[in-house]
């Protein structure tokens, strides 16, 4: 039923046709609005056979997943941002015990200084962590991911996060096609534990694991990432048989033939890179894109195929490793390996900072033209930068940075000499 929807209430609509049976929520700008949703559902009865648990914080919220999920039950929870972090140790274990949990993180920047707005700090925090990531492009692909998610988690025994950006995806309004709950039930067969505590034959889980086992143990999670990159594809083209339309998968291609540059990014951006990418071709510019849809596990020889006959390649990035550098740009260069092109990382929209049309051309322009910085920041305000470095140079005491450059900006308060 196609429905004109708030991306957070389609993604509501989405786990309670996945029958959860547990949801853990604990309120956090961006995603409180997908929770909210859900409880209103099984408040009216919408959603039935599902306990919807009010906890007292983050960690609570994804603890109390891993002990529903451990118990046999399909579990859901969804944070943000600072929550993810609070979640951090949670977030190991539930991926260490290899628990089917199905998370959304509306992503939302890390502070301080504190920031509600949207980039991918937070989700790249927990990279490495051991959970699948799928990064949404569209809230019909949100939609659609949470439901492939479900059964991708269980099929694995891995948990899963689907990532879609705060406030761009979260709170827009969008036409989007709700399947029905017997289409989803066709898709997404009940839950069956591959692991689950019983009293009639009682294990530990989470025992303590020493070096004769521990490395094994970390080889078999990673066997399972790299299991998935041929399991993403498979799912999502079934989907695609069931449901009529392409979502998921390890990447999507956008005018990649003859393309001599390759722009690559994860998430909503990727909307408006296409339409730069039509003008530009409009125009003569020989200029595709990529979009990532599986962050992890990463899709190395997926694009590898796409990328090698290009001349360049441009990594959008909306986060970074300070004192490194680009994060996706580092699994980019490693599907390369022994390609020789040239590559740029670009960072933009950190914060929340648009990414226009005009700024995206000009950059695709000095990318063909091979005059950009190895990494640069798209949209950097070059003069308040310089004058907060001649400030830091020239004052002992300064004070906090964030707080300098508002007044600077005229913001707040008055302007620092």
């Amino acid at each position: 039923m196609r429905k004109q929807i708030e991306g957070s209430r389609a993604v509501a609509e989405a786990i309670a046709l996945s029958r959860p049976q547990v949801i853990c929520a604990y309120p956090i700008t961006p995603q409180t609005h997908i929770v909210e949703g859900l409880g209103e559902m099984v408040k009216a009865g919408e959603l039935t056979n599902c306990e919807f648990i009010n906890v007292e914080s983050e960690f609570a919220a994804l603890s109390v997943a891993i002990g529903a999920s451990a118990a046999g039950a399909r579990a859901y929870t969804a944070t943000s941002s600072q929550g993810l972090l609070f979640m951090a140790e949670a977030v190991y274990n539930a991926a260490g015990l290899g628990l089917p949990i199905v998370m959304t993180i509306g992503n939302r920047a890390i502070g301080a200084p504190i920031n509600i707005w949207n980039d991918h700090s937070d989700s790249m925090s927990m990279r490495d962590a051991g959970w699948i990531q799928l990064f949404a492009e569209t809230n019909q692909e949100a939609l659609d991911l949470h439901i492939q998610a479900f059964r991708l988690a269980e099929e694995l025994s891995l948990p899963v996060m689907v990532c879609m950006d705060g406030f761009i995806l979260t709170h827009a309004y969008e036409r989007v096609d709700v399947p029905s709950q017997e289409q989803v039930d066709a898709y997404l067969p009940p839950y069956e534990p591959r692991q689950v505590l019983d009293t009639g034959n009682p294990v530990s889980i989470g025992a303590m694991v020493g070096p004769e086992a521990f490395m094994e143990v970390r080889y078999l999670a990673h066997h399972k990432q790299l299991r998935a990159l041929q399991l993403i594809p498979q799912l999502s083209a079934l989907y695609k048989q069931q449901f009529g339309r392409d979502s998921g998968g390890l990447i999507r291609s956008y005018r990649t033939e003859g393309a001599e540059t390759i722009v690559v990014s994860l998430g909503s951006v990727n909307g408006t890179v296409q339409e730069v990418i039509d003008d530009m071709r409009d125009a003569g510019t020989a200029i595709g894109s990529v979009g990532i849809c599986s962050f992890r596990p990463f899709p190395l020889a997926a694009l590898r195929d796409v990328l090698q006959h290009a001349k360049r390649v441009v990594v959008l990035e909306k986060c970074f490793a300070v004192g490194l550098g680009g994060i996706v740009s580092d699994g980019v260069r490693n599907s390369l390996s022994g390609i020789q092109l040239k590559g740029y990382t670009v960072v933009a929209g950190l914060g929340g900072r648009s990414i226009t049309k005009a700024s995206l051309r000009q950059l695709f322009e000095d990318a063909g033209a091979d005059e950009l910085e190895q990494m640069t920041f798209l949209d950097l305000n070059a003069d308040v930068v310089s004058h907060e470095l001649e400030r830091e140079t020239h004052t002992r005491r300064t004070g906090p940075t964030a707080e300098a450059i508002l007044r600077r900006l005229g913001t707040v308060g008055s302007q620092v000499g």
